[in-house]
């Protein structure tokens, strides 16, 4: 576990944009309505943000940070830096942080960087972006952080389909000397890299004819190898073990007063998990705030949509100290401890 602090860094703005198809769990198909009940009571989640086969992860991530930079007033050309964190790329290769410098029309010399890593990524995009700029002496960074889970989902499969929505977030980080920066406590156990995977597909195992073969797990549960297979249980007990390890770490290592922290910022995994890992760390309710019920699972982007969408009007006009964390898939999990100080949170895009 790695435990470091980046100085001389800030947060200067979020901005998120989600599809603007809905869907609601109320309506799931191939559930009875005592099973949908069950499960939006447990999960939280009752609406979902799904995206259309021409919408990738890099399109709602270009669409906030085309909105950022504007609300910021930040000329592209000072941009000098440029990082990509999701696990629902363009493409298999070339990189999509590549093409994302050239959609968003940024300078040629743009230190661009895609980051393969989903619920804990917005944590690694942000210590990766910020020892960028504490190191070399840039200026200006977005941090692009987004997914298209959904795509990976069978619409057969109770056990993740009804739990992800799709989401881009862009955060505009910036160098200057004085600047508090940022604690980071980060950790992983790729032994349980099989809790969340998609088995078919990559270069372990090439895609074939039986890949694409829907196989009846149990009740309730169909999918083939190209799809998202999620150990619901095992997922459990690593979230509620490691996320408040992680946030305890961090409070004792850099010796935080937790009384002060304004806001606790989860990963929003599902209700049921994130309540266990608030009680666990006893916390009030009203410094845990929750996207999950209007999103769902947005893994790499559910941090910044929970800040622009459910703390924007606190943020603005006002210095808080706030903990975010994530946890999930690789298995991975990071903390850290940011002061946000009058940031630009802009206004919730839809496409």
């Amino acid at each position: 576990m790695a435990l470091f602090s980046i100085k001389n860094v800030e947060i200067k703005g979020i901005a998120c944009c989600v599809p603007s198809k809905e869907e609601k769990n109320s309506d799931i198909s191939f559930l009875s309505k005592e099973e949908k009940e069950k499960l939006i009571a447990s999960t939280g989640i009752e609406n979902r943000r799904i995206s259309t086969k021409a919408i990738c992860s890099s399109d709602l991530c270009v669409a906030a940070a085309e909105k950022l930079i504007k609300d910021i007033q930040w000329n592209k050309d000072e941009i000098e830096v440029l990082i990509f964190v999701t696990q629902t790329p363009d493409y298999i290769l070339p990189a999509t942080s590549c093409i994302l410098q050239d959609r968003l029309g940024l300078k040629e010399s743009c230190y661009t960087l895609d980051i393969s890593l989903g619920c804990s990524g917005w944590v690694y995009g942000l210590s990766t972006l910020a020892s960028l700029l504490s190191a070399t002496g840039m200026k200006k960074s977005i941090l692009l952080a987004g997914d298209t889970v959904s795509k990976l989902c069978s619409d057969s499969d109770k056990s993740s389909f009804p739990l992800f929505g799709d989401a881009g977030t862009a955060t505009a980080i910036e160098f200057r000397e004085g600047a508090k920066g940022f604690h980071f406590h980060t950790g992983s156990d790729g032994s349980g890299f099989e809790t969340i995977i998609v088995p078919d597909g990559g270069y372990r195992n090439t895609a074939n004819r039986d890949s694409f073969k829907e196989e009846e797990i149990s009740d309730g549960i169909k999918r083939s190898k190209l799809n998202l297979i999620l150990e619901g249980m095992d997922i459990f007990t690593f979230g509620i073990s490691k996320a408040p390890e992680s946030v305890n770490k961090l409070i004792e290592h850099f010796s935080l007063d937790k009384e002060k922290i304004d806001y606790f910022v989860f990963h929003q995994a599902n209700l049921f998990m994130n309540e266990k890992i608030r009680k666990k760390l006893k916390l009030p309710e009203e410094k845990v705030p929750y996207s999950l019920r209007n999103f769902g699972n947005t893994s790499s982007a559910t941090i910044p949509l929970t800040i622009v969408t459910e703390l924007k009007n606190n943020l603005i006009n006002f210095k808080k100290e706030i903990i975010a964390c994530g946890f999930g898939v690789g298995l991975s999990w990071g903390s850290v401890y940011l002061i946000a100080d009058n940031i630009v949170c802009s206004d919730l895009l839809e496409i």
